[in-house]
């Protein structure tokens, strides 16, 4: 998606992170590092755990795999068979429509858990390709089914991912449903800063990840439409824009667009 600095989050090297796409197996120290130690662990893993569950819930992650920027993670059809936590970089993922249309159905970033559209149907519905080199680290669904039984923790934090999703989607049913143009983007940059700041990241400075087309397909807009609304936030001077990198201005403003026309019933 974007991040404020040219910096990926998380404590990879770009380097490192664009070095190969295979998967490799976690030594136990390793685990330790990507998962005790690790600056996201309170956004993908369950609060307050014990150290003897903490070091359970270690054992579920096998495997860390680097994607390259423009790399699928995994396609639409393919047999579903684990989660995966982004560790570094951000992804989208989108279906192709009956008419061949390629539309993006979300943007993900370090700290969230993917794959979760394979659960019910035991394949993936959609396609999830990676904005940028990025890594993940991979959990088996059959040891996290296995272990959530047993950790009651892991079982909440699991249910929550699931019932964020549901949210998540409602929210882009308004975006679609009901709202203007500038509303939609309004809400879409303030949904990415509320995100990033969670993340310890400034909650003006943006560097976006897709492209206008991509959030575009997102929002049910199409390009000129999204190019003309950026271009009225700059007039507005509620944004500055130069290139990929947005700096939000007056973050009242963009509250007022989506909640003037939007007050509960």
């Amino acid at each position: 998606m974007f991040e404020v600095t040219p910096e990926s989050m998380g404590t990879a090297k770009r380097g490192d992170i664009a070095s190969d796409t295979k998967l490799q197996p976690i030594t136990p120290l390793s685990v330790k590092v990507a998962c005790s130690n690790c600056n996201l662990r309170e956004l993908c893993m369950p609060m307050g755990l014990k150290a003897d569950e903490l070091d359970r819930i270690e054992e579920v992650v096998a495997v860390r795999r680097k994607v390259k920027r423009g790399a699928h993670l995994y396609s639409n059809g393919e047999n579903f068979s684990s989660l995966f936590a982004i560790r570094t970089g951000f992804f989208k993922t989108c279906i192709t429509t009956e008419d061949g249309r390629n539309q993006v159905t979300g943007f993900q970033m370090a700290g969230e858990i993917i794959g979760l559209d394979g659960i019910v149907k035991e394949h993936h519905t959609c396609d999830a390709i990676a904005l940028e080199d990025a890594e993940v680290c991979v959990m088996p669904f059959d040891r996290i089914e296995e272990l959530s039984r047993e950790v009651v923790s892991l079982q909440r934090h699991v249910h929550k991912i699931m019932s964020r999703e549901i949210v998540r989607e409602h929210g882009v049913m308004l975006l679609l449903g009901s709202m203007r143009a500038e509303e939609r983007l309004a809400a879409f940059l303030l949904n990415l800063v509320q995100r990033l700041h969670a993340r310890g990241f400034s909650q003006s400075e943006l560097l976006l990840r897709m492209t206008r087309e991509e959030i575009g397909s997102y929002l049910g807009l199409k390009l000129e439409t999204v190019s003309r609304t950026f271009s009225k936030f700059v007039e507005d001077k509620i944004v500055e824009v130069k290139q990929r990198h947005v700096r939000i201005l007056d973050t009242e403003a963009l509250k007022l667009i989506v909640n003037n026309n939007h007050k509960p019933c």
